[in-house]
């Protein structure tokens, strides 16, 4: 039968505390470096987040603006037609006259409020791709980021 040292199991000497310390050294100057690259990567990231939103800020505030003027301008052009159509009415001699010019202007709003409506929405798809750029560009660096990791 085989006998068992009990005072090697137990034994206090062949434990090293500097080798403790080191490897306890290394595992936290490890942990140190990892935590400055992960703060370095989030703090770019987080610079570049805010790049991309104030760019989409700027760009919706300008889009905005000029959906206004478009607006703006419908309204001006309506008014003005509407004036002259007030204008052309007073000169009526007969009710077939009326109904002509009344007939006339109707036809010729309706063209233009389409006409108006197919710029205003125009205007809003170009500026809606233009706020969407800055955010799109930016997804797509992340994703090809985490490809490359």
């Amino acid at each position: 039968m085989a006998t068992i040292k009990t005072d090697d199991v137990f034994s206090i000497a062949s434990f090293d505390p500097s080798k403790l310390t080191e490897s306890f050294r290394d595992f936290a100057e490890k942990g140190a470096q990892q935590s400055k690259e992960a703060y370095a990567k989030l703090k770019s990231a987080g610079e570049e987040a805010s790049k991309t939103l104030e760019a989409t800020v700027q760009t919706a505030q300008a889009g905005s603006v000029e959906i206004g003027l478009k607006a703006v301008d419908a309204l001006r052009i309506n008014a003005e037609s509407s004036l002259s159509h007030m204008e052309a009415l007073l000169g009526v001699k007969s009710v077939a006259e009326f109904f002509e010019l009344q007939t006339s202007f109707l036809r010729k709003q309706a063209e233009i409020t389409i006409e108006q409506a197919k710029s205003l929405q125009e205007t809003t798809k170009q500026v809606a791709e233009k706020v969407a750029k800055p955010s799109k560009e930016a997804a797509e660096k992340v994703m090809a980021s985490f490809k490359a990791a």
